[in-house]
């Protein structure tokens, strides 16, 4: 991945990121996000998240999916595909003059509707010129203040996981200070995308 984005003409945004060893998130079955690649062996019936940021032409782009390892269980496959409809969901919601809450409301709706719990822990947040900034993304039910606006650039990337009671939604940091893990060892999907406010709606930046 690293030579890939690199041969791309563009530089892999993690890497040296606050100490973070490695070009790419990889986040395996319980590991909710930023796990670190090694040289685990992946077995069939995992599922792994993947997580891109990339610096190209002066911004950032980030974005993430959760992929299948071979035969996965239904249970696992229900997961992953809630939560891409989940930031999906989040996005259709988006335009400019919308409160921001709107996304986490929509968000938990839809998790909550089919037994899944929305990790609070983890936020989405601007990006562009900067990896990290304003504004703050909450993807459950909140009532903070703020309106989208026209131009804006932020990620919608929740997190669910297996169950919605607290033990499935709380999360353990690996001694790296990194890998963050569900404290029951639950499976974790995340899916992310990096959208542009317009009048209108949102437009994926990060679309395949």
């Amino acid at each position: 991945m690293h030579k890939m984005i690199i041969d791309a003409g563009a530089y892999p945004s993690p890497l040296g990121y606050g100490g973070f060893p490695k070009s790419v998130c990889t986040s395996v079955n319980e590991c909710m996000c930023h796990g670190i690649p090694d040289s685990r062996e992946l077995k069939d019936g995992d599922i792994i998240n993947i997580d891109v940021t990339v610096y190209l032409n002066g911004f950032h782009g980030d974005t993430s999916k959760t992929f299948f390892c071979g035969e996965v269980d239904e249970a696992a496959k229900r997961l992953v595909k809630v939560t891409e409809e989940c930031m999906l969901r989040g996005i259709s919601s988006c335009k400019h003059g919308v409160s921001f809450k709107k996304i986490g409301r929509r968000i938990s709706e839809h998790a909550e509707r089919n037994g899944f719990g929305v990790v609070e822990q983890f936020v989405g947040h601007g990006v562009g010129r900067v990896f990290h900034s304003q504004p703050i993304i909450y993807h459950q039910r909140n009532n903070m203040p703020g309106q989208m606006v026209e131009g804006q650039t932020f990620t919608i990337e929740p997190i669910l996981t297996m169950g919605s009671n607290s033990n499935s939604i709380e999360c353990d940091m690996w001694e790296d200070g990194w890998t963050a893990v569900t404290t029951d060892g639950s499976l974790a999907a995340q899916f992310e995308h990096t959208i542009l406010i317009t009048r209108t709606g949102a437009e994926i930046l990060t679309k395949c």
